[in-house]
């Protein structure tokens, strides 16, 4: 059997034709997916603290929950757990101590995917105590929703012993105390 040339161009042709198309798809598969699962931007999250109706003390414990909302127009993604820090009067930073999971009152859902829809809100409990010991007299609170450089800072006039917090991840629904 004899191929010409002319032969062999026109299947190259219509091969790399069908093979460029299935890459689009593939492409647009893959940016689709991946829109779905982008990670929150700091930018497009409001951080706030938030009773719920619930409130949080005992044995010298204290607590609230952190909100965090989703105010961007698209869907995103969120992990882990808070970057935490406190601010005294006129911003000043203090000395601050995070653990990350069980705290006095919830108990920590662990390190999971949080989808947030635009408008949605993720929640995490936050607890200190306040016995006096080492009191940091705190005015501000540094929220960073992945434990970044990028945060929000809410007012926060609390006494904290040592400027210890414990902090649950995040999760979709907020932790039952």
């Amino acid at each position: 059997m004899v191929i010409s040339r002319a032969t062999i161009a026109v299947t190259a042709a219509v091969a790399c034709a069908a093979a460029g198309t299935g890459t689009a798809l593939a492409s647009d598969a893959t940016s689709s997916a991946t829109r779905a699962r982008q990670e929150c931007r700091p930018g497009t999250l409001k951080a706030t603290t938030t009773q719920l109706g619930t409130e949080q003390a005992g044995m010298n414990h204290a607590g609230t929950f952190l909100k965090l909302t989703n105010t961007g127009d698209d869907a995103c993604v969120l992990s882990g757990y808070a970057g935490l820090a406190l601010e005294g009067s006129g911003h000043t930073a203090l000395p601050t101590q995070t653990e990350y999971g069980d705290t006095y009152f919830a108990a920590d859902p662990g390190r999971h995917d949080v989808t947030l829809q635009a408008g949605d809100s993720a929640y995490a409990d936050l607890v200190w105590t306040h016995t006096g010991a080492g009191t940091a007299a705190a005015h501000y609170l540094q929220i960073s929703p992945r434990g970044g450089n990028a945060h929000s800072t809410v007012a926060f006039e609390q006494d904290v012993d040592n400027g210890d917090l414990s902090v649950t991840a995040w999760s979709d629904t907020p932790p039952a105390v």
